[in-house]
Formats: C-alpha cells, sequence, structure tokens
C-alpha cells in the first residue's frame, strides 16, 4: 500500500545518497548474471542463417509485428499494412532488420545472423525505438559525440513539479527503489518530485500490469517486454508483473531501480539510445545495475536547459 507520507524531494536526494553504497554493493556481486529463461521470440533460433529475403518461414509475420511496434516498420501505410500478417522475408522485413542492426552497432546484413537474434530476443523495454516525432540527434549529430534521443514532446516550461503516484495494489518494496529513481533525475535535471496519494490526478502513474492491461500495449509474459512508458505529457509507467523484480540487484532478477530510471527517462521526454552503458539503452540483463551516465545526463540537460 502507499505510504500516507508524502516524498519530498530533499529526502529523495538524501535517501539516494545513504543507500548508494548499499545498491552497489549489490550490482558488484551480481551484474554478471545471465538468465535462461525463454524469450517470446524464441522461435527465431531456428531462423538463424537460414532465412533471408525471399524466404517464408513460420512466425516471421510475428517479428514484422514487433519490429513495427519498435518503430521500425510503419504500421500506418496501407500497402505495408497488407503485408504484416504474412510470413516472407520481404523488402519490408529486410529494411527493418537493417535499420535495427545499424541502431543498436551490429553488422548490417538485412539478415537473421545470429548476433542479430541474439539481440531481438533480450528483455527490454517496449517503448519504440524509432517514434515519428524522435529528434534522433544519434544520427543527425553524430559528430558532436551525442547518442541520445528525444521523443517530440515535453513537459511545457513552468511545469518542473511532478507528482507521482502508486496504487493501493502496488508492491511496497518498488516504493524505495522508484524514490532513488525520482531522486536520480531530480540531481542532473531542473524537475523536482513530490508523492500524491490521488493516483488518478498524479502526473506520473506507476503501477504493476500483465499481458492486455488497456493501454494498447500488452506484456507478453516473462522475458519480453519487462516495461514501458510514455512520452510527455501521458505520464504512466508499467512494470510487467510476470517477470521477477527486486528492490536490488540479484541473480535471475530485473533490478527495480534500474529499469525505473530508464522509464522515467521516456516520461521525461528521452528516448532510446544506442549506448549500452546508458540508463536510456532499451535492453536490460537479469543481476544488472545501470546509472546515468554522461550522454543521459547531456540529453536531460540539452532537452531542459534550465
Amino acid at each position: 500500500m502507499a505510504p500516507k507520507v508524502s516524498y519530498t524531494c530533499s529526502s529523495m536526494f538524501f535517501v539516494l545518497l545513504s543507500l548508494s553504497s548499499l545498491c552497489i554493493s549489490h550490482a558488484h556481486l551480481s551484474q554478471n548474471s545471465e538468465d535462461k529463461r525463454p524469450s517470446p521470440l524464441g522461435f527465431l533460433t531456428k531462423l538463424i542463417d537460414t532465412t533471408h529475403k525471399g524466404h517464408k518461414a513460420g512466425g516471421l509475420s510475428e517479428l514484422k509485428k514487433y519490429l513495427a511496434n519498435l518503430g521500425y516498420i510503419d504500421h500506418t501505410n496501407p500497402r505495408i499494412q497488407t503485408h504484416l500478417n504474412n510470413d516472407v522475408f520481404d523488402d519490408t522485413l529486410e529494411t527493418a532488420v537493417r535499420k535495427y542492426q545499424e541502431f543498436y552497432n551490429l553488422k548490417i546484413t538485412g539478415r537473421l545472423d545470429q548476433e542479430t537474434v541474439k539481440q531481438l530476443q533480450e528483455p527490454r523495454c517496449g517503448f519504440p525505438d524509432f517514434h515519428p516525432n524522435a529528434n534522433l540527434t544519434s544520427f543527425a549529430h553524430n559528430w558532436t559525440g551525442a547518442l541520445y534521443t528525444y521523443l517530440g514532446t515535453a513537459w511545457p516550461p513552468g511545469k518542473r513539479y511532478l507528482t507521482f503516484s502508486y496504487p493501493k495494489s502496488f508492491r511496497s518494496d518498488a516504493e524505495l527503489p522508484m524514490a532513488l529513481a525520482f531522486g536520480r533525475w531530480m540531481t542532473v535535471s531542473p524537475f523536482k518530485f513530490g508523492y500524491r496519494s490521488d493516483f488518478g490526478s498524479a502526473d506520473v502513474k506507476v503501477s504493476f500490469e500483465r499481458r492486455d492491461h488497456g493501454d494498447g500495449y500488452p506484456f507478453d509474459g516473462p522475458y519480453g517486454v519487462v516495461a514501458h512508458s510514455f512520452r510527455p505529457t501521458d505520464g504512466r509507467l508499467h512494470f510487467d508483473a510476470d517477470e521477477r523484480w527486486t528492490p536490488y540487484v540479484a541473480k535471475e532478477s530485473f533490478d527495480l531501480q534500474t529499469v525505473g530510471l530508464h522509464e522515467l527517462g521516456h516520461i521525461l521526454g528521452l528516448g532510446h539510445t544506442p549506448d549500452p552503458k546508458a540508463s536510456m539503452y532499451a535492453y536490460f540483463r537479469p543481476g544488472e545495475s545501470r546509472d546515468l551516465n554522461e550522454d543521459d545526463i547531456r540529453g536531460i540537460q540539452s532537452l531542459y536547459p534550465n
């Protein structure tokens, strides 16, 4: 159940400082763990190096829809929609695979090679890598070294205090990791955060959900899409309740603070980055801890310069 007292900006900051050593010690013990649970995209394994343009194979329509959800295929285009339901490795799929490989710095082959399939099967955030209104700084401004991206919307000027809330069913052990995540963004941005007991009226609404939960983006069960959130000023942040979550870094589970920090980046207006060391990198490993890095900080401060 949600706490009766409000989290203040200063209290979150001091909690962050006092517990940072604890989080680091857990990360040191567990960061190299790997979870062997099957991915919802496990069917791709049998297609490695055997399927390419012109081939037909079971599951390719599912892969097309998955890549469309991540922004690599324009599913709003009527001409392309007709190809999403067939299992043909067509030009649309080859283009999407190449675009995916480029974004994640993989060898650009346009094929389902081993490296690409392995990346596709990793657990990740469900927010699209490519958004229609996104400002892809990683491609437009490589000369600056910037890899961060924008989502095309931001919180309006003057709106720098955001309230957050949880439903009554929220896991109590998730409250501290989320407070740490809020506090971390507070240290590098102009935003302040405060708890509100009324879930419906909060700016940021954090909850655990399962499968089809009514927002148009159903979760896919364990070890697939582990969480997602929405761009400003929607404010919804959802963890997949079917995943293994812990309030600290532990083997074979996902760290609530690490994933929460990432999803709050979307809430504030940042997109995904191809930098695997950044908080805004889309993929997560069980037992992994990530903090904001220089690129994340440059991104949020560029989006909100004051």
